[in-house]
């Protein structure tokens, strides 16, 4: 029996946080916009803009005052990630019912394996875009190729409203020629480093010395050559988004500062979403890691094991203010970033108890049982944190992870 050959779609919304800013105010469709976080923060930094605002060269990460240089019409929308989570959970499940093989990869993108389907792939792209943009209004390209590399390239090649197929036989045409630094995994440094060995085109890379690559990028470079020639063995696993290495939040300072009052604070911010993030998928981690990022772009993490597994921010923050203390140059910081590795779920972990943190213990497990036992007899409203909506918004600065985007399945 002849094995069917795979067929995956990558869906990727086009301009996703603009496009939904254009669906909640129609008044905004056809009209240059931006969505970019506070104007008095380093006068704002663009987080995405609709494609009439890429026509003049506004460009993601770009300073909002050269932003509105490039074009003065432009119109400024402060983020609003409730807005977009809540519209990602209603694609997801919409998409959930072409397939239950999807794999949710970030807020605005997804693999569907459509192998199976009844209905022709190029026929089911266009119900899918169609029924995104009826339905929620949002607009969205799609690629279609026999494996998620391929797939996700293609979603890639034409934007908006893109429905593009690659095939293994249509590389040497429509990828090989393409520069290396275009091709999907690849960095600026892997690129510089592609090109020290005189691979400028994805095609130079399909056709490279395996041994020179993987001397040159470790396994990484076995990777990518079979990339380039269209080899990718990696299922659609709709379990995926329930893998975690490492749970982190980072945020980017108002203005370099040296007030070590004003870091501490935003670290304990960032510790309490991550607090906030590990218990909400069960989850307990054992190194803590610290970024610091200077006002020159210099980047240095550092990070500690722990003897224990844990999930609280007061664990966390005593690691991270440690870190801080040893490793701060007292240059002005630009960034920070606190990260949670070596995840197990929190079922698996065994404590190691000994005799001093054991009273320790034994004490926040009795106040987590009375907590549970108020919670039962009064409901379970009884002990929420009274956190302002604006207070959240502050805790979602920063980029979506992956730890919401079962709530679809909801």
């Amino acid at each position: 029996m002849v094995k069917k050959p795979k067929v995956i779609f990558h869906v990727d919304m086009n301009s996703f946080y603009a496009s939904v800013e254009m669906a909640h105010n129609p008044k905004l469709k056809g009209k240059p916009i931006a969505i970019a976080g506070n104007p008095e923060e380093r006068k704002g930094i663009i987080v995405t803009s609709s494609y009439e605002a890429r026509a003049h060269g506004v460009k993601t990460t770009m300073p909002l005052w050269e932003a509105k240089k490039l074009c003065p019409s432009l119109i400024v929308i402060r983020p609003n990630f409730s807005r977009y989570r809540e519209t990602s959970t209603k694609i997801f499940k919409m998409l959930s019912e072409i397939t239950p093989l999807i794999e949710p990869v970030s807020i605005d993108e997804g693999y569907l394996d459509v192998t199976n389907h009844s209905i022709h792939p190029i026929e089911l792209a266009k119900r899918i875009q169609e029924q995104l943009l009826s339905v929620l209004d949002i607009p969205c390209s799609i690629g279609i190729g026999p494996n998620k590399f391929l797939a996700k390239t293609a979603s890639d090649m034409k934007k908006p409203l893109g429905i593009t197929i690659l095939r293994i036989r249509d590389l040497p045409e429509k990828l090989w020629p393409l520069p290396v630094n275009d091709m999907y995994g690849v960095g600026e440094r892997t690129a510089e480093k592609l090109n020290s060995i005189h691979i400028y085109s994805i095609g130079d890379l399909a056709k490279a010395d395996e041994y020179a690559l993987i001397n040159l990028l470790g396994i990484n470079g076995e990777r990518l050559k079979n990339r380039a020639n269209g080899i990718d063995t990696r299922k659609v696993d709709p379990d995926s988004i329930n893998e975690f290495k490492s749970i982190g939040n980072s945020q980017t300072l108002p203005y370099d500062t040296t007030d070590e009052r004003e870091i501490h604070h935003i670290l304990l911010q960032l510790a309490t979403r991550v607090e906030e993030r590990l218990q909400r998928r069960k989850l307990k981690g054992q190194t803590v890691q610290l970024m610091i990022r200077y006002h020159d772009r210099k980047t240095v993490t550092r990070s500690k094991k722990l003897p224990n597994f844990i999930d609280d921010k007061e664990a966390i923050i005593h690691t991270i203010y440690e870190l801080f203390k040893e490793n701060w140059t007292l240059e002005p910081v630009r960034l920070l970033g606190v990260t949670v590795q070596d995840l197990l779920e929190s079922q698996y972990v065994v404590q190691q108890l000994d005799l001093f943190t054991y009273e320790e213990e034994m004490k926040r497990h009795q106040i987590t049982e009375t907590i549970e036992l108020l919670k039962k007899k009064y409901g379970e409203d009884t002990f929420k944190k009274m956190t302002s909506k604006k207070e959240n918004e502050k805790l979602l600065r920063t980029s979506f992870q992956k730890d919401f985007l079962d709530d679809y399945k909801k």
